[in-house]
């Protein structure tokens, strides 16, 4: 059995040093009894139109109607939210910058890094936990492959493309691949757009996506789906088995919240979830999650880092087991 995957720089992951920089309030309650008195940046740290810059705008006009003041997005691609981790580290812990920050940056990506490149979600204030979604192995009707014992079975070498290094997409296909013993080989790409695409265009034999984002290629017949990596099966793909009734241990989830500089006061953190809790309550967001086949964590930040740090744990250990090396080197 042998897993190839691509060899990546330090640079292109990004050293993040610490939390310094952080130059807000000190608690003067006059300071935050007045919040927000001017306009609120969320930075996603993905490309516009994916899954997670969607799933920030949805939010972010019903909080920004709560608040008085406009939640103005931008994104900032790169390294899977790295590149906005760092800004955010940097920012004035006041309560006007904030992000999206996805699970996977705090949870699988440290194990693509050395530890001290690595993300801790301990080290901002998280605001709220968002969503999870699921990710669903795919791949092209001329393949042949039907079930993922047609994969197994199938005795070749297998190309896999992936979201990028240090993902949830990487971490769900290396690890059943070493579990199944397929000789398989990643190809990354910057997002699941691509992904998909290299899928459809059959230049790769499969694809761990997520699952709002296949659906509709999958409702076409343009994408044959062979496991999900829920922890059951999800109710709108019910023909369709997990990970673990295939037996393999796959556990794999992208979870997101809003995440703040950490020393950000207690009074704006407040604040800020009660218009988001606004936003999560609104019948247009509730459909924009089953639109998009996402499951609601609304959870608290303490709730949210028990979360990301039990997954951390999980993911290492399985890493560990199989002897995944997810860097490349």
């Amino acid at each position: 059995m042998k897993i190839t995957l691509p060899a990546i720089g330090l640079a292109g992951l990004l050293v993040l040093a610490g939390c310094g920089g952080n130059l807000g309030s000190d608690g003067d309650s006059g300071a935050t009894a007045a919040y927000p008195e001017r306009a609120v940046t969320l930075l996603i740290g993905q490309d516009a139109g994916g899954s997670t810059d969607l799933i920030g705008r949805a939010l972010a006009d019903p909080a920004s109607r709560d608040l008085g003041q406009p939640i103005t997005v931008q994104n900032r691609p790169g390294a899977n939210g790295a590149v906005a981790a760092k800004e955010l580290a940097a920012a004035e812990n006041d309560g006007y910058t904030l992000m999206v920050f996805v699970g996977s940056l705090a949870y699988i990506t440290p194990l693509a890094v050395p530890a001290d490149q690595a993300v801790d979600i301990n080290d901002y204030e998280v605001v709220s936990g968002i969503s999870q979604d699921d990710f669903v192995l795919i791949t092209h009707p001329k393949t042949g492959f039907k079930t993922i014992k047609d994969l197994v079975g199938a005795k070749r070498p297998i190309k896999f493309a992936t979201t990028g290094v240090g993902t949830g997409s990487q971490l769900t296909q290396t690890l059943l691949f070493a579990q199944a013993g397929v000789d398989a080989t990643a190809v990354p790409f910057n997002g699941g757009a691509p992904a998909l695409t290299a899928v459809l265009g059959a230049q790769v034999d499969v694809a761990a996506v997520q699952l709002g984002e296949a659906k509709e290629q999958i409702e076409a017949g343009k994408a044959v789906p062979l496991v999900t990596f829920a922890t059951q099966r999800p109710s709108y793909m019910p023909d369709t088995p997990t990970a673990t009734e295939a037996g393999y241990n796959v556990p794999v989830q992208q979870s997101r919240a809003v995440v703040a500089p950490k020393g950000t006061p207690k009074e704006v953190l407040d604040r800020l979830r009660a218009a988001f809790q606004k936003g999560f309550a609104e019948q247009a967001y509730r459909d924009f999650n089953a639109k998009r086949l996402l499951t609601a964590n609304e959870v608290d930040g303490a709730a949210l880092r028990r979360q990301w740090n039990g997954s951390l744990e999980t993911y290492r250990g399985l890493v560990d087991q199989y002897q995944i090396n997810l860097s490349g080197k």
